[in-house]
């Protein structure tokens, strides 16, 4: 079934600032994404960092003929985010020609580090047929 409401960046109010292969910037508002506490969730924190390293993939993808897949990801959260936006920047560690990886930093509308997050996306043929 087709989510007829939107992607989950759009649900999020994830807004993509800045995009080259070299850094994808992205920010989301703390408000309407919270846990029970006021606290921004990590969930989304997460969901920020995927979408920033996968768009910042798929832009390298696109000069190889190929798509990208994401196969892991991980974070590290460190400060609570309560208010105010955050904003995410993702940069490449490393770009070859069968994966990606990149480090996406999030931070407060101070400057505060809020969370680290890594992820890898694969290179594949757009024609090859998915696996499971």
């Amino acid at each position: 079934m087709v989510d007829e409401g939107g992607t989950l960046e759009r649900k999020l109010d994830i807004e993509i600032t800045e995009q080259t292969i070299d850094r994808v910037v992205g920010r989301m508002p703390v408000r309407g994404n919270t846990q029970p506490l006021g606290r921004l969730h990590g969930g989304a924190t997460m969901a920020l960092g995927e979408t920033l390293g996968s768009l910042a993939a798929q832009l390298y993808a696109d000069t190889t003929g190929r798509l990208a897949v994401g196969v892991d990801i991980n974070g590290t959260h460190h400060a609570a985010a309560r208010s105010g936006h955050v904003i995410g920047t993702a940069v490449p560690l490393h770009l070859g020609q069968r994966v990606t990886s990149h480090e996406v930093t999030v931070r407060d509308s101070d400057g505060r580090l809020v969370a680290t997050i890594r992820i890898t996306n694969m290179m594949i043929d757009p024609t090859d047929p998915p696996t499971s």
